[in-house]
């Protein structure tokens, strides 16, 4: 058994005459003694001629390549109930692993279903008017529903980032995810993903509550925990699991109402940058794009002044949105279909940012860089009046001037032409200031450019404030029986990585009651 590469042009797929001869040439055999292969990755290669990149593993006779084994979901509805709270990556992937322990998911979420959520967020674009409890963060799927649904990420860590794969593709997800170097859905399908994970733990057993905002966590006068929500309905049960979702501010409120202990969490702000994806093809692909190329995409990380400044959460092919979960707040993040068929490219630009560096929050304790973070979205809300983004093109930014005209832009609410050098944070507009040339200059040639329009702010990548937990048990070290998990916990960054702490989070749980119960 043994790994080999093949390349082949892009938009092709390699023969499976020509992959059985490069395996046997690779392993030493006949042709015929090749039992079979299977496609472990596919990459684009642009550094000489535009390629994919095939990482394939071979096998002979006698040798078999070891499938994944999916989970086998059981009836739960007679079993014991176990609360997750939060309907988002880590809630849903722990349901669904609790449906294979044989333990019932009580899901209660604070937003709509995907399919009612959709009108809050087309009447946001619209109107400017936020549901404080349904919008492109809150609601089943959370925030990753709806910003392109990239499923990259480096923390293999965490567990067995197949599970989460091969799940998405049982709910519908194209297998290409399972092979891809940089996987994506596209906001246009998972949404169905979404909710056929929903249909899978209802008609197993479990149970979805929506329009339920949770406002206290607090131990049962028996055994256990009991969990309230805003209309008074209390639900009770042994084990609670908390995936609220990086933007669930007022659930570090309430623990913080409570005395109980969180701790601040460096995190990372900035702006949103969009380039027509054209310049981004011709940049990435060296001026070889072709239109059936994938739209190009890029990432990059450098330091500034000892903090880090990197792109994230890039969306080729995209359009920006409106991502505040409270009125008066102008925040942004970026989607994109499963097409990538948009004319414009963005991503956000943000730097690293510690307790330290904003020695004037430090009176909020554990919430100092939250109530950071609110106040810089805050005073984009009010400089332009609305949810229309405060906007300054890339040169006139880095050179501190204003800009006379701003170029066109996929966000819909629209922006408004800012000093965006003055409006952000001094540390964070002077890291910028300088990473954008040297991006420009030294690593994507063409970058740099005032066709490039950046747009505050880009606040919410990952939780400011972290719930600390054992690091065996996961349960929160001032609540035995719950379990923090996921962004909002502070633990994970991303629907992947979130989605296999919440596995996690659900093993802990079984494995606990399980053995209370020997």
């Amino acid at each position: 058994m043994k790994e080999f590469e093949l390349a082949c042009p892009i938009g092709q797929v390699p023969e499976k005459e020509k992959i059985i001869a490069t395996a046997a040439r690779t392993m030493g055999v006949p042709a015929k003694s090749v039992a079979g292969y299977r496609i472990l990755r596919r990459s684009v290669d642009a550094r000489g001629d535009i390629l994919y990149r095939y990482r394939i593993l071979a096998y002979v006779s006698g040798e078999t390549c070891p499938e994944f084994e999916m989970p086998e979901y059981r009836d739960v509805s007679s079993s014991a109930p176990v609360i997750i709270i939060g309907a988002g990556p880590a809630g849903m992937f722990a349901a669904l692993r609790l449906l294979t322990a044989g333990l019932k998911p009580v899901i209660l979420e604070r937003g709509k279903d995907v399919h009612a959520r959709k009108f809050d967020i087309a009447a946001l674009s619209r109107t400017g008017q936020v549901d404080e409890d349904s919008n492109y963060c809150f609601g089943e799927g959370g925030a990753g529903t709806f910003s392109d649904g990239k499923l990259y990420t480096r923390s293999s860590k965490r567990g067995d980032i197949r599970e989460v794969l091969h799940q998405l593709v049982r709910f519908g997800a194209d297998p290409d995810i399972l092979v891809d170097a940089h996987p994506h859905i596209g906001s246009d399908r998972l949404p169905a993903i979404v909710e056929n994970i929903r249909k899978c733990i209802v008609e197993h057993g479990g149970e979805y509550h929506f329009g339920t905002r949770v406002t206290d966590i607090r131990k049962h006068p028996g055994h256990g925990l009991e969990v309230e929500s805003s209309d008074g309905a209390v639900w009770i049960s042994e084990k609670v699991i908390l995936a609220s979702g990086h933007s669930a501010r007022d659930i570090y409120g309430m623990f913080g109402r409570k005395g109980l202990p969180l701790e601040a969490k460096g995190f990372a702000l900035g702006v949103r940058v969009e380039h027509p994806q054209q310049l981004i093809n011709r940049i990435q692909y060296h001026g070889k794009y072709q239109p059936f190329m994938p739209a190009a995409e890029y990432s990059f990380v450098t330091q500034v002044e000892g903090r880090g400044v990197f792109s994230f959460c890039m969306c080729p092919g995209g359009i920006l949105v409106p991502s505040p979960t409270a009125a008066g707040e102008t925040v942004l993040n970026g989607m994109s279909n499963s097409s990538r068929n948009s004319k414009w490219a963005n991503a956000g630009v943000v730097v690293s940012v510690e307790p330290e560096d904003f020695p004037e929050y430090a009176k909020s304790g554990s919430l100092a860089l939250l109530d950071f973070q609110r106040d810089v979205e805050k005073r984009m809300f009010a400089y332009s009046g609305s949810i229309k983004a405060p906007a300054q093109r890339m040169m006139d930014f880095c050179r501190r001037v204003p800009s006379s005209g701003l170029p066109a832009t996929s966000y819909h609410p629209g922006a408004v032409n800012a000093p965006l050098h003055e409006l952000l944070p001094e540390a964070v507009s002077r890291r910028l200031k300088y990473a954008f040339p040297e991006i420009g200059n030294r690593k994507m040639h063409g970058y740099y450019t005032n066709e490039a329009l950046l747009l505050g702010v880009e606040s919410r990548t990952s939780s400011p404030v972290r719930i600390p937990r054992d690091p065996e048990t996961m349960e929160y070290v001032a609540m035995p029986g719950l379990y923090p998990c996921g962004e909002g916990a502070g633990y994970a960054g991303g629907i992947v990585s979130s989605a296999l702490d919440g596995i996690n989070a659900a093993v802990r749980v079984s494995e606990s009651l399980f053995s209370s119960r020997a």
